[in-house]
């Protein structure tokens, strides 16, 4: 049996703050770091305030564009009041990817303890795009590229992977 080609995904980075710059954002850093030392092309990247109308349109924007694979949203995740980041995602899923939240939980457990409760990572689909939505912390960040993305995200990775059923996200959209 031959070994799968790796095939790089176009990923763009949203990092949601109201107080982030350029020159700041380190989580934002950390994700782009990762993905293009994983092969992946960084296929665009800004910041947005937490205003969930604001982020649901950034999203629905990017999902709109072909040359978008995949969207990763960091901060906003939390529960404060300006925490609006997950509400905004559910507003574009067509298909919540439920595990996510689940194994950045237990992974975060392992690493910050009960602590983990107090984040609302996620994840979906919508327009054939995924989208994962991260807390803002470099730390953070880096667990769920490192112990999640990074596997997922590899047209190799065995058994299964996000990337082998990507043609087939939007299949409903097409004409039968």
């Amino acid at each position: 049996m031959t070994e799968r080609a790796f095939l790089p995904c176009r990923i763009a980075v949203l990092t949601v703050s109201d107080t982030r710059t350029p020159a700041d954002d380190r989580s934002g850093d950390t994700l782009v770091e990762r993905l293009t030392a994983a092969g992946h092309m960084l296929a665009d990247r800004d910041i947005t305030p937490d205003d969930r109308v604001g982020i649901a349109e950034h999203l629905t924007r990017w999902i709109g564009e072909e040359a978008i694979d995949v969207i990763i949203t960091t901060g906003g995740t939390g529960l404060t009041g300006r925490d609006v980041t997950v509400e905004a995602h559910r507003d574009v899923y067509e298909k919540e990817i439920d595990a996510f939240g689940t194994m950045f939980t237990i992974i975060s457990m392992q690493k910050i303890g009960t602590s983990a409760v107090q984040s609302r990572a996620c994840a979906g689909v919508a327009g054939g795009t995924y989208l994962f939505a991260l807390p803002g912390s470099p730390s953070a960040c880096r667990d769920a590229w490192d112990e999640i993305l990074v596997h997922q995200l590899d047209y190799r990775h065995k058994p299964c992977n996000f990337v082998e059923i990507m043609p087939r996200l939007d299949e409903h959209l097409r004409r039968k």
